[in-house]
Parts: C-alpha cells; structure tokens; sequence
C-alpha cells in the first residue's frame, strides 16, 4: 500500500509562464516522500578524540547547492588527478566523490576540497549530459554509491530495464575515468546495491538479492540482501559469501564488515572473514559479529588495513536521531562523534579517509550551515522527451487549476491553495486532506474529502467542495457526501456535472457517481461492484473512461493494479497484466486521453533502504502506460518514493520555482522505528485510505 509524506523542495528560483499552451505537450506534477525537508550535505570531523568532536572542527565539505550525500574520499590515483584542470597533486587536500541531485536526478561529482573546507574548491562532473540525445530514462537514471579504484569508478545505476516485473534496475557498473567507457558487472537479471571494492582492486562486494529477486513485504524493508564477491576487472568468479547482510566495506583482501538483523532485533555489524586459500563459499567464509545489542548499529565504512576502528551509523534507544560513532575493535566500544556536534540531527551513511584521519558523513542542517539553495515549490527535472515536461511539487496531489494560474494541494496540515510562481499562499482547511482536483467548469471550486479520524478502515471522511475565490468562509466549503463512510478521492467529470469517488458505504471500498453540485442528495450511481478495493479513480478528458486502482483480483492484499471502467458501468478490464502481484495506484490520464500516469512498485527498490531516511517505506516509482496496455514507461528514477503524479496540459517553466518565504518543514525526517508509528498510520491514511 503506498505511504507517503510529502512537501518538495530544490535549487534556485529562475521565471515561470503560467500561460498553458495545450498543443505543446504536457506536464506531469509529482512528489517525493521527504524530498523537500532532506537539505542534505557532506560533512567530516578527525577521527580523533583530542579535541574532542564540536561544531568548531567539523567541517561542510559541499557546496551548499543542492542535495549532496553518499560520499567517498578516494585516494588520488593518476586517472583521477588527470581530471582537474590544474592536475594538483598537493597531498593535503581531500578528494571526495558524492552523489548530487543537481539536475532533479542523482548524478554523481568529484570535488577536490581543504580540509576545513577553506581555499578553493575544484568541481568536476563525472558524468556528462552526452546521454541527453538518448532516451528520458536514462536521462533520469540514478547514479548512487560511488567507490573509487585506481583508474574506475565503480557505482550504481539504474539505467538498464531488466524487464522483469518486481525486478530492481540497480546494478553495478565501472566506468573507466579516462575515457568514460563503462561495463556492467552485474549479471543481467540480477539486481546489486552499495558496492565496495577491496584495497588492492581486485575484488568487489555488494548486497543483493541473488536469483530470488526482491519480495514486497508488510513488514517493510527490513534486510533481506545477501553479500556476494566477485572480480572488479569483469564481474566473474561471482561467489555468496554472507547469507541476510548488507552495506559492505573491506578492511584487507580478506576481511570485511557488513550490517545485518540479528536474532535479538538489533540491527549490528558485522566481520565476515574469507579464507585466503581454497574454495570461497559460505560455508568457508567466517562471520561474527562485532557491534553489541543494546542498539542498532549498521552502514560500516572501513579503510585500508584499519585494524583499531570502524566507524557507523547507531540509532540508540534513547534518541529519535541516526548518528555517527566509532567502534573500537580493541576495546569494543563505541566512540561518540556527531551527537558532540548536533544532537538533534540525523547523521548517515559513514565514510572514512584512506588514511583513517576523517570520517564523513552526510547530514540535514539547513540554513544553519549556510546552505545556498532555496527551497522549491517546483522542481524542473531533466526529461529528453519535447512533448513532456517533468516537475517535482513540494506537497501531495498537485491540482493545476483550469486557468493554468493556481495549484492545489495537501500537506499534513491541511489543504492550500497557491499561485504557479509560489505567491499567494493560502490554507483552504486546517484538515487534513485526501486529493485536491479543481472543477472544469466552475471556477474557483476545488474538490477534496476530509474528517476527523484518520485510522485505516475506520475513517470518517466526506467529500467537500471548497470555493476558494468566496469572501465568505461560512460559505466556502461545501459537503457533498454526509455519512461520512469513508468517502475519498473524487474526481469531477471533464464536462463538469458529476464526480466518481470511493466510498466504503456498501461495507466494502467501491466507486459511485454523484451530482457536482447536489452531491449524494442528488443521487448515486454505484459504479463498482466487489469486495475488493476499489479507489482512487479520475476520469479521462474525453469523458469516456474511468481509471482505478483496485485489488479485486486478491481481495484482502495490498496488491493493486489498474483497471478501466466506461461511466456507465460497462467495459471494465485490467489495464496490463504486467503489474499483476504489485502495487500500482494513483492512475490518471494524459491531457489527450492515450496514456495513464501513475505510481508502482514494479521497478522494486533502487539502493538498500537502510541507507535512506524512511526506509520502512516500499519504494514506488513513476509509470506511464497507454490505454491498452502497451509501452510501459519508466518514468521517475529514485531511491525513496514517488508520488502520487498529476497530469496537466503544459506549463511553461524554464526552471525551478522557489518559495517567495519558506513554506514547510526544515529537515523533518523521520528515521525508520521497529514498529509502524501511529504517526506513519496516519501518513498512509491520508495518501491511500485502504
């Protein structure tokens, strides 16, 4: 079932048109659960402990601009030096390689730095825009967790559709610095996340999972990946070394450490050792573990022949807050570092110098740390395509008004309205609200559903019709449904005189049809029938269809597909069976009636969960397909989730909108708890009411 937060966020504020031009193509709105709060950037203390760890020796290694995390300090090989302009071999500086979302996607960039982050900083992108003349996807494709080896960059992308459903597209690459020539080295079929590659080069590690391919769970993403070695040259000699780990990091050619659930359910490190002679198996391979119960303890970063440490990512039980600390191997303690420097800050995923001197780590701060990027109410992300534009929407269910001068939208405080280039701000409900769509005809009236209990199945909600141009609040909003039987998701037709919603009134979830104005007391047409779910429909421009999402071919699961239904109740099938075992919801149709735009899980997940705030949450990505099933497209590459998207003729945006004043949250961000909190009920409530 998807879960969703949401408000977005991103780069500088540039011009906006709102002036649509419907033979220009079209634009898709959607949003991604925390994007706007992550504000990440890099930053890095001494490992040791005289001075002690303070805000006054931790440093910000990046610039600021954008979201920068998962970095890794590579050692300054010829290849890598040849890249700078001025090839400075000065030992004292640092060279990190990090992931940025410059362009709307991750990409990935080399910057040569101080260590206390004065002086000049050298920038170099390790991936250029030739691939722009290739298709949207791999435009839009994430690079992630980059590790350097003398003359490659060993790496993540998503580029390649296994074609498989419920398959991840992550997969291992290296591409040669000098002349950008890159090679998978992950089996085709085969899905592989966080690499690391040992200090000579010669072998590299990744979490998994093998042949089995990835499951969907209730349970969420717990660690289900197993660690597999094998040659960084070609990817052969591929052996499973380490059943249920994840995130490995070498210390030698024989050792490495990895995270893993243990029996008592704390998350821990730990050591996996490789004989150096002989057959490596699983049964050769010997595993212990090192961090102690008490805490969760996971994403271990090493260095070269670092016998004395580690450094790792702890949620301890007295703290909301991830934070970085050392473990001693001799004393077996731990070492605190960033709780000295800002207690009240998520830390994540560690990285340590070759020389072991720093650790990095990358961490949400905001303005405090003098960032330089705005936070968006548009984001503009890279597409190839002429006819579509692609923007992310700091809140949920982005609604462009007829007129192309207004959204709407919903955030956990409630229902706003906003004009296209951020003014004019205003809250249309102090309630929480389940979808925002404007009427056709009507101007100035927007549709939504709201009450005042929110727990799964047992929601009290009715749909509403808010004029958002009265001078009279008495009068603004309107109830259109009044037994407040779970009733969600309307959607008016194009010409305006009726709205098909869900509705659990029949005491299951079906779709009925009710009159615009008059609401249910104008009568109903049940649209649907079952005892699935049947939910979130939004009709076509054309008038003709009704898309929906549904689990009426498992009845009781959380696994949903589409289907299409005429008005009238006839016609209804199954948009494509190559979503059959997923979770596809939030369908709606392109401005010209031919495809369908909607949020899935059937691209599985794209790095291991744990290393993202929020990693309990299944991962969706967004989809288009045609109405009959064909051309299903990729469309969203990322690490956490998407959605839902909103589908509207073209808006003429040269770049990202920002806020003319803050809007939102800074860095509120939930790190993962063992059990689902009332709190993330109620944030799955809002998005998908089951």
């Amino acid at each position: 079932m998807k879960i969703n937060n949401s408000t977005l966020f991103f780069l500088s504020l540039l011009c906006l048109s709102s002036s649509l031009a419907n033979n220009d193509g079209s634009s898709i709105f959607f949003t991604t659960l925390g994007r706007p709060t992550f504000e990440f950037d890099i930053f890095t203390l001494p490992t040791t402990n005289h001075p002690p760890p303070s805000p006054s020796n931790e440093h910000r290694l990046t610039d600021g601009k954008s979201i920068n995390f998962n970095g890794h300090f590579a050692s300054p090989s010829p290849a890598l030096i040849s890249l700078l302009p001025n090839k400075s071999q000065d030992k004292s500086l640092l060279h990190l390689i990090y992931v940025t979302e410059r362009d709307g996607t991750m990409s990935l960039r080399y910057d040569v730095v101080h260590r206390d982050n004065t002086g000049t900083t050298t920038q170099v992108p390790l991936f250029s825009d030739e691939k722009k003349k290739q298709s949207g996807m791999t435009v839009n494709s994430m690079k992630d967790t980059p590790f350097l080896t003398n003359e490659y960059l060993v790496h993540v992308s998503t580029h390649e559709n296994p074609n498989k459903p419920m398959a991840s597209w992550a997969a291992v690459y290296s591409t040669e610095l000098r002349t950008k020539s890159t090679r998978r080295l992950t089996p085709t079929g085969i899905a592989d996340f966080s690499p690391a590659v040992s200090p000579s080069g010669k072998l590299t590690a990744v979490a998994s999972f093998g042949e089995r391919g990835w499951k969907w769970t209730m349970a969420g993403n717990e660690i289900s990946t197993d660690i597999y070695v094998f040659l960084t040259r070609d990817g052969t000699q591929r052996v499973k070394v380490v059943e249920l780990g994840g995130w490995p990091s070498w210390v030698d050619e024989s050792t490495l450490y990895f995270h893993k659930k243990s029996e008592d359910g704390w998350i821990s490190v730990y050591r996996a050792v490789l004989p150096k002679t002989g057959l490596v198996s699983i049964n050769s391979v010997t595993v212990q573990r090192v961090t102690p119960p008490g805490l969760h303890a996971f994403t271990p970063a090493t260095s070269p022949n670092n016998n004395n440490f580690i450094a790792v990512a702890t949620r301890r039980p007295e703290s909301e807050f991830r934070h970085v600390e050392l473990f001693d191997l001799k004393k077996n303690e731990f070492v605190k570092l960033t709780r000295f420097v800002s207690p009240k800050s998520h830390h994540f995923n560690p990285f340590l110098s070759p020389d072991s001197s720093r650790v990095g780590y990358h961490s949400c701060r905001g303005d405090v740390t003098g960032r330089k990027t705005p936070r968006n109410l548009l984001q503009s992300l890279k597409t190839t395509s002429k006819d579509l534009s692609l923007f992310r929407f700091d809140g949920d269910f982005p609604s462009l008004s007829p007129e192309g001068d207004r959204f709407a939208f919903v955030t956990s405080t409630g229902v706003y309205v906003v004009k296209v280039d951020g003014s004019d701000l205003r809250q249309l409900l102090t309630e929480t609200g389940f979808g925002t769509v404007w009427d056709p005809i009507r101007s100035g009236i927007v549709y939504t559903s709201s009450g005042p209990a929110l727990a799964p199945g047992k929601s009290q909600i009715d749909i509403l019709a808010i004029n958002v141009d009265t001078t009279n609040p008495l009068t603004a909003v309107k109830k259109l449904t009044t037994n407040g039987k779970n009733n969600a998701f309307p959607w008016p037709s194009p010409d305006g005189k009726r709205i098909v919603f869900r509705s659990a009134r029949s005491g299951s979830f079906n779709l009925y049809i009710m009159d615009a104005k008059k609401g249910e007391t104008g009568g109903l047409f049940r649209l649907t029938n079952g005892h699935g779910n049947d939910t979130i429909a939004t009709w076509s421009p054309d008038g003709n269809w009704i898309v929906f999402a549904s689990n009426r071919e498992f009845p009781g699961t959380l696994f949903l597909n589409l289907y299409v239904v005429h008005p009238d109740g006839t016609g209804l099938k199954k948009v494509t069976e190559k979503l059959t075992g997923g979770i596809s919801m939030h369908p709606m149709f392109s401005p010209d009636s031919k495809r369908i735009v909607f949020t899935t899980i059937h691209a599985a997940i794209s790095a291991e969960p744990i290393g993202n705030p929020h990693f309990n949450v299944p991962s969706s990505e967004i989809f288009t397909v045609n109405l009959d099933g064909s051309d299903l497209t990729r469309i969203t590459h990322n690490s956490v989730e998407d959605g839902p998207p909103m589908w509207f003729p073209k808006i003429k945006a040269t770049s990202d909108v920002a806020w003319p004043k803050r809007f939102g949250p800074s860095c509120s961000l939930q790190d993962f708890k063992s059990q689902i909190t009332t709190a993330k009920m109620n944030k799955q409530a809002r998005m998908c009411m089951p």
